[in-house]
């Protein structure tokens, strides 16, 4: 498939074509570049001077695993019956039905990263799929990270249950528990292979075996948390174990935005076209992304759905540009800034060659990130899923 006299936003090195065009062989970018093409076969698309520009990513969503319109029956986010499960696996619980997927494809959004609640101080592993597909396994991007949470959800839902954690004390204490437990689990491991002879394997431990490739930094630590003190709970933990760490939310990162970014850590902000739903997100403002942004905090943007539906995602990154971030960074957000942090820049994220064909076209003039903007055309492994007026 061939696209011609598009202004591309490549979201990568080459910055902005202005009358560009981009060809896609078997799912994949094959060629880039400025200028009208040699050749134009037939079934080519004449974008007529629109926005070219990769699909959106959102970092940190629900979807699938929390199903649109349905209540206990279609939650499978939170195994609340033990605060520590990093053997859980968002992508065992996600039903690639849901409606809401084709919501978010015909938004122009490819990709998701699926999380396991909050509820639990360690909820389990997260997965990037893309939003096209029937079965989870042909959807996955990769496998991520672990999913972590501080603050007032594992307080409130095990204080209900007169279980510990009830204080930020104890949710602290269970990660770094859990956290020693792997290392020294791992430990063990790597003794046995290096002498077999002489060392016993441990006793096998699913729960450390999910943490494994979390201390190894083949994984990255993704730290539910609002409140400044949390983060500095998060830094903390990642710190003492050498963790490749994020942090989900991040409510009040613009308090701390030049601590963050001594640490090197992204923040994942979000959501934020919504209330001050509880105490811990009294201080949401929507200066902070932008506040992150100028002091070097590597950002990107999320909905967190079905807390807001994926489709104003977006919408979610305009909010952020009225609150004072560049518009321009704002498309990095759940561009090329989202892969970036999810660790899955090699697929998608940006327009290069030998990347997934995940693409999306807007009118000439339309602003991608407005309210009333569609997507005239939305390819998604270089399958077109959606095409209107073009």
């Amino acid at each position: 498939m061939l696209i011609y006299n598009a202004e591309i936003y490549t979201m990568d090195k080459d910055g902005i074509i202005k009358n560009g065009y981009i060809e896609t062989e078997n799912g994949k970018i094959k060629d880039i570049g400025s200028g009208m093409p040699k050749n134009i076969p037939d079934d080519s698309i004449d974008a007529k001077e629109g926005k070219l520009l990769p699909c959106f990513i959102d970092a940190h969503t629900h979807l699938g695993i929390i199903e649109d319109g349905l209540d206990f029956e279609g939650d499978d986010c939170n195994e609340s019956t033990d605060p520590f499960t990093p053997q859980m696996r968002a992508v065992d619980g996600i039903n690639p039905f849901d409606r809401c997927f084709e919501e978010a494809r015909m938004r122009g959004i490819s990709a998701a990263a699926v999380c396991p609640g909050s509820a639990n101080p360690c909820g389990g592993e997260i997965c990037v799929i893309k939003t096209a597909g029937r079965r989870v396994d042909d959807m996955l991007v990769k496998n991520c990270g672990i999913k972590f949470a501080l603050g007032e959800n594992p307080k409130r839902v095990y204080n209900d249950k007169s279980e510990t954690p009830v204080t930020r004390m104890a949710t602290a204490a269970i990660i770094r528990e859990g956290l020693y437990k792997a290392r020294r689990y791992s430990h063990d491991m790597n003794s046995y292979y290096a002498d077999d002879e002489d060392c016993d394997p441990p006793e096998y431990d699913i729960k450390c075996e999910a943490l494994m490739q979390l201390l190894d930094r083949r994984q990255k630590a993704f730290f539910h948390c609002h409140r400044a003190d949390d983060i500095c709970t998060a830094m903390r933990l990642a710190k003492e174990f050498s963790l490749d760490a994020v942090i989900i939310h991040g409510t009040e990162a613009y308090k701390i935005a030049d601590i963050i970014a001594e640490e090197e850590i992204p923040v994942i902000c979000g959501p934020l076209i919504c209330d001050r739903c509880k105490p811990e997100m009294r201080g949401l403002e929507l200066e902070n992304a932008a506040e992150c942004s100028k002091n070097n905090v590597k950002i990107s943007i999320c909905t967190d759905h079905t807390v807001i539906p994926i489709q104003y995602l977006p919408l979610s990154a305009q909010a952020a540009v009225k609150g004072g971030l560049d518009p321009f960074e704002a498309l990095k957000a759940i561009t090329s800034n989202a892969a970036e942090i999810l660790g899955t820049e090699e697929v998608h994220g940006s327009l290069a060659i030998g990347k997934d064909a995940d693409i999306q076209l807007y009118p000439k003039g339309q602003d991608p990130l407005d309210l009333m903007s569609e997507p005239c055309l939305v390819m998604i492994d270089g399958n077109i899923c959606r095409r209107e007026n073009i």
